[in-house]
């Protein structure tokens, strides 16, 4: 079974999560270290980001900058890999972005993992380079993620990029995408932003998983404003429990996500990252309460490396 047959016939929700692949350099324990807390709520998938390669500067005594490329972690194939392997029962969900690959190597990418037998994939467009003010595509790359699902569902049905290929054998990848219940800040208004997600869905995504929000309504009204336009998938909410002080002012930076006045309000009683930490917790098992009673199929959470607080809250949960 594929995650989108769990989510349909779900009688009550799944718990999920998402890694960080360790920098480079760092050893795989990490991630095992991430896991095996939260293994005991039996989690249905787990999510492996994927980033693309940065630009970086090294400066030489001579005073000359060298320009380099460097891939700071590991591409999701080899972690997918892993992580299939310790846990066989957990479905492995590898995230698959535009940013950095041409149209073949997204193909060879997805043959890989077809060879692997992972069926569950995350297609997202990517974040533009911090050198880079939009995003780029590679030369013959794909622009954004209904390009990337189309070329999916291509492979799907046995349509390679080569159409000489003969004995073509079709993989069997069922497609995830995002969705932003706050609108993606390249959106020029959430009507606009509501029709690219169907636009993805229509192109063959059997599923959304929306990014972190901390203000339940918010999900509520996205799922309705959804509907209403005949998106008809799965919608995951995506949580991402708060960690330290820092977060109040740093998640609506990079995430454009709105920071309720309640929460605001909790967190700025508190001394120090350890109380923040606390009413992270508490937050996300109220929203958690709330999003079971709404009827969601599945809780997804943004771990970022840290599943202790995301283990407290699953343990109230689940």
């Amino acid at each position: 079974m594929k995650v989108i047959e769990h989510f349909k016939n779900a009688k009550s929700p799944h718990f999920s999560f998402e890694l960080l692949p360790p920098l480079k350099g760092h050893n795989i324990d990490l991630i095992y270290k991430t896991i095996d807390p939260l293994m005991e709520f039996n989690p249905l998938n787990i999510n492996v980001t994927y980033h693309q390669e940065e630009v970086v500067y090294k400066k030489h005594p001579s005073g000359l900058l060298e320009k380099k490329t460097v891939r700071k972690r590991p591409g999701t194939v080899a972690i997918s890999a892993a992580i299939k392997y310790k846990y066989p029962d957990v479905h492995v969900v590898p995230h698959i972005i535009c940013g950095g690959f041409s149209k073949d190597d997204t193909e060879y990418a997805l043959i890989d993992l077809h060879f692997l037998g992972i069926k569950d994939l995350l297609v997202l467009r990517g974040d533009p380079l911090k050198s880079q003010r939009v995003f780029k595509s590679e030369k013959d790359g794909h622009a954004n993620a209904v390009e990337m699902v189309k070329q999916i569902v291509d492979l799907n049905n046995g349509h390679y990029l080569d159409e000489d290929l003969e004995n073509r054998a079709s993989t069997d990848f069922s497609i995830g995408v995002a969705g932003y219940p706050e609108k993606h800040f390249e959106a020029p208004n959430i009507k606009s932003d509501l029709k690219h997600l169907k636009n993805k869905v229509d192109a063959g995504a059997d599923y959304i998983v929306t990014q972190m929000f901390f203000d339940n309504q918010k999900y509520f009204d996205f799922v309705n404003d959804c509907r209403e336009i005949g998106i008809t998938v799965p919608i995951i909410p995506g949580i991402k429990p708060i960690t330290t002080l820092n977060d109040m002012k740093m998640l609506p930076q990079v995430f454009y996500v709105d920071i309720p006045e309640d929460l605001e309000l909790e967190l700025n009683k508190c001394k120090n990252n350890n109380e923040a930490y606390q009413v992270g917790v508490e937050w996300g098992i109220k929203q958690s309460k709330e999003l079971i009673k709404f009827g969601v199929p599945a809780l997804h959470f943004f771990t970022i490396g840290i599943s202790e607080n995301v283990r407290q809250i699953a343990k109230e949960i689940f």
